[in-house]
């Protein structure tokens, strides 16, 4: 099956920074638009940054300056480097994905699973 699988989640003090690695694996003929989004406690999930696969790219507010989303196309991976984290940032965030399956050339919005970061001192 095509899915995502996430890691790099965890704690961290603010000010500090952490990598999130999102890879897509399956039978993957393409992939288009890649994204983070976040779900911060007692809030709606939000989008934190996106890329096309052409390279244009899109950081949320509270984000820019920070976080830095980038893509390997050849490795079928995303990443989102998160610098200076504050308190705020602390979500679970997700890895966001639309892939053109092999098989039967169908389009799927895939979900990774959700990787949990905590910034606390």
């Amino acid at each position: 099956q095509v899915q995502l699988v996430e890691s790099g989640g965890g704690l961290v003090q603010p000010g500090g920074s952490l990598r999130l690695s999102c890879a897509a694996s399956g039978s993957i003929f393409s992939i288009n638009a890649m994204g983070w989004y976040r779900q911060r406690p007692g809030k709606q999930r939000e989008l934190v940054a996106s890329i096309t696969s052409g390279g244009s790219i899109r950081y949320a507010d509270s984000v820019k300056g920070r976080f830095t989303i980038s893509r390997e196309n050849a490795k079928n991976m995303e990443y989102l480097q998160m610098n200076s984290l504050k308190p705020e940032d602390t979500a679970v965030y997700y890895c966001n994905a639309g892939v053109i399956r092999d098989e039967d050339s169908r389009y799927f919005e895939l979900w990774g699973q959700g990787t949990l970061v905590t910034v606390s001192s």
